[in-house]
């Protein structure tokens, strides 16, 4: 027993050296939710969701407005912003209040969409181009941002707005316009770079809008099981009487 003593030792202070060296845990943030608000009482369970994902939905659009913006500079500035930062405010502004996007005219939803992709838009296009989503989502969902007992969503619009939505990103990343440059310069794959992250943020507001519309279709199948397990719990799992 006492020759195996070294050996144990000598295992054990090579553990702590590994442990010692290595990396910390890298931190990347916390969850984050809002806090009670009376609103909340109007809402069903289904409603909260849907409102959760739409405010997520527009932050990313938000987001990208700016990333889009940092790589095409020059479109903020055929808007006519100030800067950058005024240029996505003002984007923010107009697609909260749905007050509608002068360089696209009249047109709303999958019109506004069309025309903020295509070759010949002169406008500021990562304005058009995202106004133009975000009006799409919303129509998707009733033309509203949040959502109370009352509101109800249509599980086939959601489909329609996601499908919408990747076709929309696969014409940003395949369209030219004159000489043959992209409408917007976006993800990028080269020998010194690889930044899909266009492509990721996208696709987290397609999975959310996808889930939105499966959970949808669950709706009322989900309310009468729910109501007859109420009974079945109410009948058989009652505490009974021992005295």
């Amino acid at each position: 027993m006492p020759t195996r003593r070294p050996a144990l030792v000598a295992a054990t202070a090579a553990l702590l050296l590994a442990a010692c060296g290595a990396p910390a845990p890298t931190h990347r943030g916390e969850v984050q939710g809002e806090g009670a608000s009376v609103q909340e009482w109007g809402q069903s369970d289904m409603n909260r969701v849907a409102t959760v994902a739409m405010r997520e939905n527009l932050l990313a659009l938000h987001r990208l407005a700016d990333k889009l913006y940092r790589r095409n500079p020059a479109e903020w500035r055929r808007g006519g912003a100030a800067s950058r930062e005024q240029a996505v405010a003002q984007l923010r502004a107009a697609t909260l209040q749905r007050s509608g996007w002068p360089a696209l005219g009249p047109r709303r939803d999958i019109d506004a969409l069309a025309l903020a992709l295509s070759p010949g838009y002169e406008g500021d296009r990562v304005a058009g181009f995202l106004y133009a989503v975000a009006d799409m989502l919303i129509t998707a969902h009733g033309g509203k941002t949040e959502f109370y007992l009352l509101d109800g969503q249509d599980a086939q619009h959601l489909y329609n707005a996601a499908r919408n939505l990747e076709a929309a990103v696969w014409m940003l990343a395949q369209r030219r316009g004159a000489g043959g440059t992209p409408l917007l310069l976006a993800d990028e794959i080269n020998g010194a770079e690889r930044n899909l992250s266009y492509e990721r943020e996208f696709g987290k507001i397609i999975a959310r809008v996808d889930l939105l519309a499966q959970v949808t279709t669950e709706k009322y199948r989900r309310a009468v099981i729910g109501y007859a397990q109420g009974l079945a719990g109410g009948t058989f799992l009652q505490f009974l009487p021992v005295r």
